[in-house]
């Protein structure tokens, strides 16, 4: 069975940071692209940050850029998500995703094209 498991969510206090953890398991293929969703209260799903294995580009959402880094590790099939800086509207579930298929770069923001989700970590960022 293909399983995400994210780990590393918690609360924080504005302007701290935390670190988050997603294993990959029970496939042989690498994903095509892997990254970082969240969805907070009342509000869509959105994507946070994600690589494309195309060309190993690092996509992210503009509301992000400059305090979180994605990071992939190939050996241990895990990526990572580095939040600094972080805000009281970072706060929502954090969701690991991935598709084993081919998908053209920049669209690995978009979840329709991801098939594989994990289960989530919540994030808190206290004012």
């Amino acid at each position: 069975e293909v399983q995400l498991v994210e780990s590393g969510g918690g609360l924080v206090q504005a302007g701290g940071s935390l670190r988050l953890s997603c294993a990959a398991s029970g496939f042989t293929y690498e994903y095509y692209a892997i990254g970082w969703f969240r969805q907070a209260p009342e509000k869509e799903r959105e994507g946070v940050s994600c690589i494309s294995s195309n060309d190993g580009s690092l996509y992210y959402a503009d509301s992000v850029k400059g305090r979180f880094t994605i990071s992939r590790d190939s050996a241990n099939k895990a990526v990572y998500l580095q939040m600094n800086s972080l805000k009281p509207e970072d706060t929502a579930v954090y969701y690991c995703a991935g598709t084993r298929f081919p998908l053209s770069p920049g669209l690995c923001l978009n979840r329709e094209y991801l098939e594989v989700w994990g289960q989530g970590t919540l994030v808190t960022v206290s004012s």
